[in-house]
C-alpha cells in the first residue's frame, strides 16, 4: 500500500493508475510518495522511498507528452557515461517510467563564487563528452532554420503581443523578422553536434559522479555553441561577462583538442556563442510569457529581466543587432 503525502495531490485517477502501475504491476513494497519536481511541460515527477532507498517516478500523460525520446536518449547518454537517470521500469502506453534518483539538490542552489569554478569545469567536461560522443545526426532531429525561427516567434507572439500587448508597426515587424533569420544563420553556420537544449542550473544536479543530467527528452542535432551559452548565460542566474567569455573561450580550446572544432578563431567562436544566446533568450522570454498566460504558471516571469538584459547587452555591441535594442529600449519596459 502506498502512502501519499498531502503535497502529492494531482489528478486522482493518474495517482489511481500511478499506485496500480508500481504496486501491482512493479511489486515493489509499501513505500511514500512525494513530490519531486515539475517542469515546463506537463511532466510531474514523484520521489518513492522504500528500503530505505528511493527512486523517481516520471508521470507524462500519454495524450500529452511523449516519452519515447526521453527513454532513447536517456539510454544512449547513459551508456557513454553521462550521469542521466537509469530507466529501472517503463510502462509507455500509460506514461510512466521508474528512474533512478540522482538526488534533489540543483546546480543553481549550490552555484556561488567559491563553486562555480568547480561545478562548471564538471558541466563543461560532460558537455564535451556529449558532443564529441553523443548521438549522431541520424538519431536526432535537426535544429534546422525552421525550428530556430518557430522558436524565436514565440517572443513575438507571446511576449511582445500576449504579455505586453504590443501593436507592432510594420516596420518593427520587418525588423523582428530581419533579425530572426540573421540570428538563424548565425546558428545554422556553426558545427553541428548533439544539442541537450536545456543544459542549465535548473537541470544539472550536484552529485557524486557530476553533474546529474536532467530534462534531456527534446535533444536536437545542432549547433554547437548553443548548450554552452545556456550554461554559462543561465535564465536563473548570472555571471560577469569577462569571466563567461574567459569560460567560452577555454571551452573552444577543450573543443578543439577534443576534434569537436576544427581551426581556432575566437572571434568568430564568441560572435556565434553571443549571437546564439540572443536566439535562446528571446525564445525562453515568449516561453516564461506563454507558461504564465496559457498555463498558469507565473513563476518564471520573474526570470524574464535577466534573460531580456542579456539581450539587451548583447545586441548593443553588434551593428547587426543594434535595431533590436533600440526596440526593446523604447518599446519594453527595462523590468521586463
Amino acid at each position: 500500500m502506498a502512502h501519499f503525502s498531502r503535497e502529492s495531490a494531482t489528478v486522482p485517477q493518474r495517482l489511481e493508475q500511478l499506485n496500480h502501475w508500481l504496486s501491482r504491476g512493479l511489486g515493489l513494497p509499501a513505500y511514500d510518495i512525494a513530490p519531486a519536481s515539475s517542469d515546463a511541460s506537463f511532466r510531474r515527477y514523484f520521489r518513492i522511498r522504500f528500503d530505505g532507498e528511493s527512486r523517481i517516478v516520471m508521470d507524462a500523460p500519454p495524450d500529452k507528452e511523449d516519452s519515447r525520446p526521453f527513454v532513447r536518449i536517456a539510454r544512449a547518454l547513459h551508456a557513454i557515461g553521462l550521469h542521466v537517470p537509469e530507466i529501472l521500469a517503463e510502462d509507455l502506453a500509460q506514461g510512466f517510467l521508474l528512474l533512478s534518483d540522482l538526488g534533489s539538490e540543483q546546480y543553481l542552489s549550490s552555484l556561488n563564487e567559491a563553486s562555480v569554478g568547480r561545478l562548471y569545469g564538471d558541466a563543461m567536461g560532460a558537455l564535451l563528452t556529449l558532443q564529441a560522443c553523443g548521438p549522431q545526426q541520424e538519431d536526432l532531429p535537426p535544429y534546422d532554420e525552421a525550428l530556430l525561427l518557430r522558436e524565436m516567434e514565440l517572443f513575438r507572439e507571446w511576449y511582445l503581443g500576449r504579455h505586453l500587448g504590443l501593436a507592432l508597426s510594420a516596420a518593427e515587424q520587418r525588423l523582428l523578422d530581419d533579425t530572426f533569420r540573421r540570428l538563424a544563420q548565425s546558428a545554422l553556420e556553426q558545427p553541428k553536434v548533439a544539442v541537450h537544449r536545456d543544459y542549465h542550473s535548473r537541470n544539472l544536479m550536484v552529485a557524486p559522479h557530476n553533474p546529474g543530467i536532467l530534462d534531456f527528452q527534446d535533444a536536437v542535432h545542432g549547433p554547437v555553441t548553443y548548450d554552452l551559452v545556456s550554461l554559462l548565460r543561465d535564465c536563473y542566474i548570472a555571471w560577469p561577462r569577462a569571466q563567461v567569455e574567459a569560460w567560452a573561450l577555454g571551452y573552444q580550446e577543450l573543443a578543439i583538442d577534443s576534434g569537436i572544432l576544427r581551426g581556432r578563431d575566437e572571434e568568430r567562436f564568441l560572435r556565434w556563442f553571443d549571437w546564439m544566446g540572443v536566439q535562446r533568450h528571446l525564445k525562453a522570454t515568449g516561453i516564461f510569457a506563454r507558461l504564465n498566460h496559457r498555463d498558469g504558471k507565473p513563476g518564471y516571469l520573474k526570470d524574464i529581466p535577466r534573460t531580456l538584459g542579456y539581450v539587451r547587452e548583447v545586441a548593443g555591441r553588434y551593428s547587426e543587432l543594434a535595431p533590436l535594442r533600440t526596440l526593446l529600449d523604447e518599446r519594453v519596459p527595462a523590468a521586463g
